[in-house]
């Protein structure tokens, strides 16, 4: 027992060792981080035979409970935690259409491809089909980050992601217990779906309130972390011990407590929650991503060439068709995505922890099915990453969807500086009304804050007057987010019954042609 335990530090501890060389590597490769964990975990599945006769085999035995059980909530957990619930809430159209029909449509495009091209039977090759719907937007965010892509791209990127990741893993489970059992019901099939679904969000939206007025009460960085790693894997385990969704109640948990828990926590305890959980996603990907390789036998990759190549024009296909089709029912009763946002959507449909999770925990009863499906999603993960996930800079610079200009940093620079200080002043107004700070320490404070903010805001002002395309840009997200809101208050007519359909439509048009000239 001892030893095993030392055996298990001693791999946890080179594993790390290996993702902090590859990070550092990756500053001056230049490279997506993902990516080249991706190239090391493949090169030390190709090396385990030199690594077994020097220390010894490396083994890492992971029931697939256990596996997902560890990996997918910090994982989710983090992405939720982060994502602000009002954008997503004003793009949730696009973004439910594209995480449960697309995914569905998906699974039955690639899997029905797959089966009629491979040796894989219909039901397994559906199997593959949902496991790899789910996109993973790591690479893809990092760069949006980077290079300044707008906000409302970004985040169709990431809720699309988010919550086609619980759609994903609740249709795996409903297609791999048809692959297994070999018993199909279409009724019984629906019913499992909406159960898992409901009782995953009403379990994460109920523990998500409770330890949210547990933090609002208590002002310590270190249990408040403590309580939102319970929360995180508690969610998740609580709604798998009900045989409901584990993913989808962190989901609900996570957007819960990073939105409205928020209101709770100091500016530090909300510093350190972000950096904690940005460390433990990252280390949840970075060992996924070695697991796989360490499972993987390389030569199967050369083997399933073919196989592999299908399962990846599939996956394009599938992604275009979901991509270009229900953009286009958005675009008909919902703020426009823009064509080249489409082109971006399609492009950056990368497949990753998600997909890798999912078919690390397949069981045995599917027999050599099994290899041949890590093979494949292997294949095609390597594909997006690669190919993919290095060229979207690019394509995103082409389509002139970024604007990396030095006067639009400096213009960006400045209003987050300004943002920030305003910020900080009400935050400290309102600490001194509640008594948190004293007047005497206000009135020392204050006058410094005051001119720094005056200061950031002659700043801003000066380079909106000396650069017209700069006040032009402001101007047109002021005019945007006016005409978003005269969009919104249109559907509240419409839904409650003030204004006709013909009479939204009319009134949607013009807004929507207004909005869609503001972008292009």
């Amino acid at each position: 027992m001892e030893d095993n335990l030392v055996q298990i530090e001693t791999l946890v501890i080179e594993l790390l060792l290996i993702v902090s060389l590859v990070a550092i590597g990756v500053q001056y490769l230049r490279v997506p981080y993902t990516v080249a964990l991706v190239g090391v975990g493949l090169l030390i599945g190709l090396a385990q035979p030199l690594v077994a006769e020097l220390t010894g085999p490396i083994q890492l035995d992971l029931t697939p409970e256990l596996i997902l059980a560890l990996f997918v909530p910090p994982l989710i957990f983090e992405a939720a935690f982060n994502l602000d619930v009002e954008q997503l809430r004003r793009n949730l159209p696009a973004v439910l259409l594209m995480a449960v029909p697309g995914v569905v449509v998906t699974m039955f495009i690639v899997g029905g491809i797959v089966a009629a091209t491979t040796t894989l039977a219909l039901p397994v090759a559906l199997v593959f089909g949902a496991l790899i719907a789910a996109t993973d937007p790591v690479a893809v965010v990092a760069m949006f980050r980077s290079l300044g892509v707008p906000r409302r791209l970004a985040v169709l990127v990431e809720g699309e992601s988010l919550l086609n990741d619980g759609t994903a893993i609740v249709i795996f489970n409903v297609v791999l217990a048809v692959a297994v059992t070999g018993q199909f019901s279409i009724g019984q099939s629906i019913m499992d779906f909406v159960r898992v679904v409901i009782g995953g969000l009403v379990i994460g939206l109920g523990l998500g309130a409770v330890i949210q007025a547990i933090i609002a009460r208590v002002d310590n960085h270190l249990i408040e972390t403590t309580l939102t790693t319970v929360l995180a894997f508690g969610a998740y385990l609580l709604a798998e011990r009900f045989h409901f969704s584990g993913v989808l109640a962190v989901v609900a948990a996570g957007l819960l407590n990073g939105n409205l828990g928020g209101q709770g926590m100091s500016p530090t305890t909300r510093i350190i929650l972000d950096n904690f959980w940005e460390y433990v996603a990252f280390l949840a990907n970075s060992l996924l991503f070695f697991l796989i390789g360490l499972e993987l036998d390389a030569a199967a990759l050369l083997e399933h060439g073919p196989s592999i190549l299908v399962a990846i024009i599939a996956v394009l296909i599938a992604r275009v068709l979901v991509v270009y089709v229900f953009s286009w029912m958005v675009n008909r009763s919902g703020e426009p995505i823009p064509m080249r946002w489409q082109h971006v959507l399609a492009w950056g449909g990368l497949r990753g922890a998600i997909s890798l999770a999912l078919v690390l925990s397949l069981p045995t009863a599917l027999g050599g099915d099994r290899a041949v499906l890590t093979t494949l999603t292997f294949g095609v993960v390597l594909f997006t990453l690669f190919v993919q996930g290095t060229t979207i800079g690019p394509l995103l610079r082409w389509l002139g969807v970024v604007n990396t200009s030095e006067l639009h940093q400096e213009y960006e620079t400045s209003r987050a500086r300004l943002i920030t200080l305003q910020n900080s002043e009400k935050h400290m107004q309102g600490l001194r009304q509640r008594g948190a700070i004293s007047s005497y320490a206000w009135e020392r404070i204050q006058p410094d804050l005051h001119q720094e903010t005056e200061a950031a805001t002659d700043k801003l002002r000066s380079l909106l007057e000396d650069y017209p395309e700069l006040a032009e840009l402001e101007l047109r997200t002021a005019r945007a987010e006016m005409l978003r809101s005269q969009r919104s208050v249109l559907l509240d007519l419409r839904r409650n019954g003030v204004i006709s359909e013909e009479v939204f439509e009319q009134m949607a048009v013009s807004i929507d042609e207004l909005l869609e000239d503001l972008q292009a």
